[in-house]
């Protein structure tokens, strides 16, 4: 069973039973918090887990699609090719998933996470300052009532009647913090049914979504995919058929005959990669160099042409030789040499450190000074900007609303003047329906309409609904159709217009039915109200069209024994609606024009 609703009545009797009733809702509310700072927790280690994932399969996909294969020989055939691409399809394939991927990381924090902190905040933590702030006043009230009762009577009657005005002081203030607590606590209650539910609904459709095109992508993939396996294996085929004739060519190389006419390395010939640099980064160059201490003069041989020129080899006059410091670059046995030619030092890295020795040796190297770093400080600005709304829209709907309850004048005002908008009329309409005497749908049936919508036998709920509004007074029931039937067309327009049966029944439900006395009671039954509205909608036809017959209303159920089953009762069992579902950015903006 729930929690039993908490009446404001109770507020100033402040009965055990009320305070054990209050105990129940804090806890309740301190397990909601606790449960809710959980979901945070492990909504932002879900998102960071996979914006990793995807920052990860991105940076794959980039190093795919720059990787390089150099195949052997001066032609491909058909299979190398589709290898050679395949690095270039994989990455364009991951990009664009990953691409959705990103997306539904950037909107994650505002699907789930701010939602839900907004709500932790807002509601949670204001009901635990509505909290303090009862305990507070309870604490100083009760503390004011005993030494009021303290009193001695022999007390000059001046200084009882001022006891008496202060007691009643502080008992006032309590009592306002008491009804504040518990509309407070109400209302998460209320809340958290669909602001939890609605974020985590949002990011779930979401990731569902992402998977399902993922499939999609998936089955497109397919004949790429035997496509290149089929090249992979004719291509291993051929590997195979050459790769013992490659071993016994790598036997006859390893020979000593072999190796004995290959030429030495000399101290001031050899090796040197040589850093060059570009816009979009650097890059590490071998060259072959050989080193004139005469002329000073070393000349250079690219190893590694490219693709597009031929290089030859480069001549640079050196000015000095310093030794690169191990603190200032990421690679080792590095040096730097000043040349007439550039402007810049150019820096080489040897094989070893005793292949730097020997170059900076033949070269008079020197090694290098040690500066201070110089530091600097950057500055920063703020500039904030405020913005003022002001809302007219009050004064123009009492201009357009006192005409039309002016029973000397009725309907002196002309609906079809421009001066009156759509939402001005809307507005007024809901207004003047609020403020009858008696709802439309009458105080008298307000209970058996209530229990027909809360029972779970849908034929029974249309019946007992349907039999009800033809126990409305005739004017009643003739100006309920006419609305049903303007909102029934409005509802016909739901793609345009935002505006489905459930929105409706939202919207029109508080002011078509509301119970004699407001309690609180009454309040968290306004949802029942908006299922009769939205069932009047759905069903115009069936319920206006003909008269109920006695003969095929079903029997009533028994009362029910055991709770209600936690289910949206407006979704529960009921065919397909042929009306779109509707997002809470799009209600909120449907409701605005009614």
């Amino acid at each position: 069973m729930g929690h039993p609703p908490l009446e404001f009545s109770d507020c100033y009797l402040d009965s055990p039973e009320f305070r054990e009733s209050l105990k129940c809702y804090e806890i309740e509310l301190d397990r909601t918090s606790k449960s809710l700072k959980e979901l945070i927790k492990d909504g932002n280690s879900v998102i960071n887990a996979i914006n990793g994932y995807s920052v990860a399969v991105q940076k794959f996909s980039q190093t795919l699609s720059t990787f390089q294969f150099d195949f052997i020989g001066d032609s491909l055939t058909d299979d190398e090719i589709n290898i050679a691409e395949s690095f270039q399809e994989f990455a364009g394939l991951l990009q664009e998933v990953e691409h959705d991927r990103m997306m539904l990381v950037q909107n994650a924090s505002d699907l789930l996470i701010k939602p839900l902190e907004k709500f932790r905040k807002e509601q949670i933590g204001v009901t635990k300052e509505k909290r303090k702030k009862f305990e507070k006043e309870s604490e100083k009230y009760y503390s004011q009532l005993d030494k009021h009762l303290n009193l001695s009577a022999k007390k000059k009657e001046s200084q009882l009647q001022e006891a008496d005005e202060l007691v009643d002081k502080e008992r006032v203030n309590f009592y306002e913090s008491s009804v504040e607590y518990v509309y407070q606590i109400h209302q998460v209650q209320d809340r958290k049914k669909f602001d939890v539910v609605e974020p985590v609904l949002a990011f779930l459709h979401s990731i569902l979504t992402l998977n399902n095109l993922t499939v999609e992508m998936t089955q497109d993939f397919m004949p790429y995919k035997q496509e290149l396996q089929l090249s992979l294996q004719n291509t291993r085929n051929h590997y195979e058929s050459t790769r013992e004739e490659m071993e016994e060519l790598m036997k006859r190389m390893k020979h000593p005959s072999q190796i004995s006419k290959m030429h030495s390395f000399l101290p001031m010939e050899g090796y040197l990669y040589c850093q060059e640099k570009w816009a979009l980064g650097v890059s590490w160059v071998k060259y072959y160099c050989k080193y004139h201490k005469e002329g000073r003069l070393l000349v250079m041989t690219p190893c590694e042409q490219r693709p597009t020129t031929k290089q030859g080899p480069a001549q640079l006059t050196l000015k000095s030789c310093i030794r690169r410091k191990s603190d200032s670059i990421d690679k080792r046995f590095c040096f730097d040499v000043e040349t007439v030619e550039r402007n810049t030092p150019v820096t080489f890295q040897a094989l070893s450190e005793g292949d730097r020795k020997l170059w900076m040796e033949a070269m008079d190297g020197k090694e290098p000074i040690y500066h201070s770093p110089i530091h600097k400080q950057a500055e920063s600005k703020w500039i904030s900007v405020l913005f003022t709304w002001e809302l007219t829209v009050f004064s123009t709907l009492c201009l357009f609303i006192h005409p039309c309850l002016d029973s000397t004048h009725p309907g002196d005002v002309d609906l079809y003047s421009s001066d009156w908008d759509i939402k001005t009329i809307t507005s007024a309409l809901k207004f003047y329906l609020r403020s009858l005497c008696e709802p439309l749908m009458t105080y008298t049936l307000h209970r058996d309409l209530m229990c027909a919508a809360k029972s779970d036998n849908l034929d029974f709920r249309l019946s007992e609904i349907h039999s009800l509004t033809y126990k409305l007074p005739e004017k009643n029931r003739e100006m309920l159709e006419m609305l049903i039937k303007h909102l029934v067309n409005v509802c016909s327009h739901s793609n345009e217009n935002l505006m489905s049966p459930s929105n409706m029944g939202v919207i029109f439900g508080p002011t078509l039915m509301r119970a004699k006395e407001d309690t609180v009671a009454a309040m968290l039954d306004i949802k029942f109200q908006n299922i009769v509205v939205e069932i009047l909608i759905e069903d115009y036809k069936k319920i206006f069209s003909n008269r109920p017959e006695d003969s095929t209303v079903p029997p009533i159920p028994p009362p029910r024994i055991t709770p209600r089953k936690r289910q949206p009762i407006t979704i529960s069992k009921r065919p397909p609606r042929v009306f779109q579902a509707l997002s809470p950015d799009h209600f909120h903006r449907a409701e605005s024009n009614y």
